[in-house]
């Protein structure tokens, strides 16, 4: 094998590092509001619907969220009468569901409660790290309390995905998930991390739960309703029925 001469490989060195460099650069921020063209008529939906007012629960996440559409039943029966409103859309990064906050999705009322589950899409496609994910949540819940302070938030942690338990993408999520379980003070934010309930023993996820192993049943969304109910009724000042 030839050997590279000292100055090739400071060159290699050099492009090796402004590789790197402009990788990281390249990714989209999880801090910096960004809108989605695709979702602009969803989101005007979400505005006028906000401004309307007579809100209590707030949803905020992506496609996970929005999928309760698909789950009607279960959520008439567990979150109606809680006067909800499910601000959730598909392909959301935490960027945008950052945009959406500062651009009317919660004008015109005061929840009492704001549930948020987001960040998976930024562990896919134009990659975020875990820490960088992490600060996009911990900049939705600020922006949450600056415009709202007496609303909850009930911050749930990433959701599991893909089938086995040794996925990489299980240990992103879990890193991400420990870093903002430390935004749970007790008094406006509450962490909850129901990921261990989609889980077989073994650490799998069945179809029967996710049939593509990230989104959810209507089995998966009847863990999800009662995973939270006894909290969601503590934080709106009731006892679950």
């Amino acid at each position: 094998m030839k050997k590279l001469s000292l100055p090739t490989l400071l060159v290699a060195v050099a492009l090796g590092i402004s590789t790197l460099s402009a990788q990281e650069a390249a990714r989209p921020s999880t801090t910096d509001p960004q809108p989605r063209n695709p979702w602009i008529d969803q989101h005007e939906g979400h505005v006028k619907k906000a401004k309307a007012g007579n809100i209590d629960v707030v949803f905020f996440g992506d496609s996970i969220t929005a999928g309760w559409g698909s789950a009607k039943e279960i959520w008439q029966e567990r979150f109606e009468p809680l006067k909800p409103a499910n601000f959730g859309i598909g392909g959301d990064r935490t960027e945008n569901v950052l945009w959406r906050i500062q651009n009317g999705a919660l004008e015109g009322y005061k929840p009492k409660v704001a549930v948020v589950m987001i960040g998976t899409n930024n562990l896919t496609g134009q990659r975020n790290n875990p820490t960088e994910v992490a600060a996009g949540i911990t900049a939705i819940v600020e922006e949450i309390k600056k415009r709202s302070p007496d609303t909850k938030i009930l911050l749930l942690g990433i959701f599991p995905r893909n089938e086995k338990p040794d996925s990489p993408a299980r240990k992103d999520i879990a890193q991400v998930n420990e870093i903002i379980a430390k935004l749970d003070d007790g008094k406006t934010v509450y962490f909850m991390d129901i990921g261990k309930q989609f889980l077989e023993p073994d650490g799998s996820i069945t179809r029967e739960t996710m049939p593509d192993f990230l989104h959810l049943t209507q089995k998966g969304y009847q863990i999800w309703a009662d995973a939270i109910k006894e909290k969601l009724a503590e934080l709106l000042g009731g006892k679950s029925e």
